[in-house]
């Protein structure tokens, strides 16, 4: 039975993401992104619903209307960026893994959105994105990073890189933790199951600029990933 279920979520799910995204790539052509970002948060938000998922959010008091922000969350499944994207107020964009570029429908929508593609494998290439990612805070616009690099295989904290720390330190920009529950049970890597589950996304205090700029990249590190430790919740 889950497998059916499984199924069926990945049918109705692919279907209506593929005709919301053909619609969201032709507004950024039309509309100016105001107008259809909260259009693209519902429908991400409404995706959860399709898979059968309820979805609560904590901490939303931390984030203040208008504000630049650094979110930084851990990296659990494949619809990280969904939830997050869905559920963050106002508009943000995220720093993905290449390859994510180059798939079809998925890959147009993001590019055009201005989400950020970043070569992992490459210090170079990361060096490259994270001051393309820098450019755009400065210029006014919040952005979500995933600190860890890969996703979990086990659903625990993997080691966190320090050139996004860099970033922020350079950015000087407000960081705010977030910790993502739920979502290894739904999707984890490696399989392709996709099951009910409930959801939370708990946003933790701001960690500040002068905060940020006492500290060390690898005092900031450690500090941020203590802090979204703290915010997951164990099953």
């Amino acid at each position: 039975m889950s497998v059916l279920i499984s199924l069926f979520i990945w049918m109705a799910g692919m279907g209506y993401f593929i005709l919301c995204a053909l619609f969201i790539l032709a507004c950024t052509y039309v509309l100016p992104e105001r107008i259809y970002d909260p259009w693209m948060k519902r429908m991400m938000r409404f995706l959860f619903v399709i898979a059968g998922t309820r979805v609560e959010t904590a901490g939303l008091q931390h984030v203040k209307p208008g504000t630049t922000y650094l979110f930084m969350a851990n990296h659990v499944s494949l619809f990280d960026l969904f939830i997050l994207g869905g559920f963050i107020p106002g508009i943000v964009r995220g720093v993905e893994a290449h390859n994510h570029h180059r798939w079809p429908v998925y890959g147009w929508v993001s590019r055009r959105l201005g989400n950020i593609p970043i070569e992992r494998e490459s210090v170079h290439q990361s060096v490259v994105s994270y001051r393309k990612t820098l450019h755009l805070m400065n210029s006014g616009r919040s952005m979500i990073i995933l600190p860890e690099g890969h996703r979990t295989l086990d659903g625990n904290l993997k080691p966190f890189k320090k050139l996004p720390f860099m970033l922020a330190k350079q950015a000087e920009t407000t960081i705010i933790p977030i910790g993502l529950s739920g979502l290894y049970h739904m999707k984890r890597k490696g399989s392709w199951m996709i099951r009910p589950a409930k959801i939370k996304i708990s946003f933790g205090p701001e960690i500040t600029r002068e905060m940020i700029s006492d500290l060390s990249i690898t005092g900031l590190r450690d500090h941020v990933q203590n802090e979204i430790a703290r915010l997951i919740e164990r099953p």
